[in-house]
């Protein structure tokens, strides 16, 4: 993982770049995004009380987008915006695996309530999007 300025998001391959975001011939992709909050992100890191000089950024959660300042939807089947074009549904809870405990010890338990790990999307609508951004929940 590694941080980048800008990128094209598409519904026929997420996030230009990461090859997990390409949707299969015949199927309904569930996980071609993933979004994390930098405030779930910081609460996580504050449970596990790491020693200072240890932090870990954002992407090691190995989400692809981290929001600031608003609160991602709990559910299936809202719609995040970003940008001007990019609309992203929300398909599921993205659970910690056992390689967050592989980064820091007890990480995939600080990440699990209250969807702090974040959430998956399939793109609805492609878009570029770049740091800064403003996203919004579509009513």
């Amino acid at each position: 993982m590694e941080p980048i300025m800008s990128a094209a998001v598409t519904r026929a391959a997420g996030i230009q770049g990461d090859s997990r975001g390409v949707v299969r011939q015949g199927k309904v992709p569930r996980r071609q995004i993933a979004l994390i909050e930098s405030e779930s992100w910081a609460a996580a890191l504050e449970e596990l009380a790491l020693m200072p000089g240890t932090e870990l950024p954002w992407y090691a959660r190995r989400a692809n987008l981290c929001v600031s300042g608003l609160r991602l939807p709990r559910e299936a089947g809202r719609i995040i915006a970003i940008g001007a074009t990019c609309r992203i549904e929300t398909t599921m809870e993205c659970d910690p695996c056992s390689r967050m405990d592989e980064i820091a010890p007890g990480l995939m338990a600080a990440l699990t309530p209250d969807w702090r790990g974040g959430v998956l999307g399939r793109v609805l609508d492609d878009g570029e999007i770049s740091v800064g951004d403003e996203v919004r929940i579509e009513e």
